[in-house]
């Protein structure tokens, strides 16, 4: 009776190690996916852009604190958006007129840019950090390949990130207006600064 009963405990005991393990292992992948900073993915939508205007006789700028952002650092993401009706340019007429008459932001409501990081980056280097990235960017209907320089930088709040590159108004079939006071440059310079918050995702992606 003794080694009977001795046999059951061993059984029991090799029985509850099992179940111990596998409940170890799905801890350990459970661990993965929810620690924070295994995700690598950032967002806002808080962002500021602006595009400056310098032409002859007449120089402005267009501001908007809309932009929205997304970097997947796991995938080389990244993706940036603006509603061009929240652009604004100081004065109130001649914001109405650049979505009515040029921008035409009722067919055309965004300016969006989607591509990848090509350059190298360390999310562990908590400093700023030259990058490039690569990729499409879209304008009054209008898609063209674009490399745009910036600065990338790890933060204790997420990532912050300036970038500039310029627009030529006729790439992308806008009309300047023959009109003096909304004179137009060609070339528009683009500014972003926006700080990406990490944002956890249940694929941990």
């Amino acid at each position: 009776m003794r080694i009977h009963k001795q046999k059951k405990q061993s059984t029991k005991s090799i029985a509850d190690m099992k179940l111990h393990r596998i409940l170890l292992i799905l801890i350990l992948k459970i661990l993965m996916i929810s620690v924070p900073g295994q995700s690598q993915v950032y967002t806002s939508s808080d962002g500021y852009v602006e595009f400056i205007s310098t032409a002859p006789l007449n120089e402005f700028k267009g501001t908007s604190n809309h932009l929205a952002g997304l970097i997947n650092l796991n995938k080389n993401l990244v993706d940036f958006y603006v509603d061009l009706n929240t652009i604004d340019t100081g004065i109130e007429k001649r914001n109405r007129d650049m979505r009515t008459s040029y921008l035409n932001t009722d067919q055309y409501p965004f300016a969006e840019f989607t591509g990848e990081l090509v350059s190298s980056f360390d999310v562990d280097k908590m400093e700023s950090q030259n990058v490039t990235v690569s990729g499409t960017f879209k304008l009054h209907g209008v898609e063209r390949q674009i490399n745009v320089d910036g600065t990338l930088k790890p933060t204790e709040d997420g990532l912050q990130l300036d970038a500039s590159w310029v627009v030529l108004l006729k790439d992308y079939n806008i009309e300047r207006p023959g009109i003096l006071f909304y004179e137009l440059a060609e070339e528009q310079e683009i500014n972003i600064s926006i700080l990406l918050m990490e944002t956890e995702t249940a694929e941990g992606r």
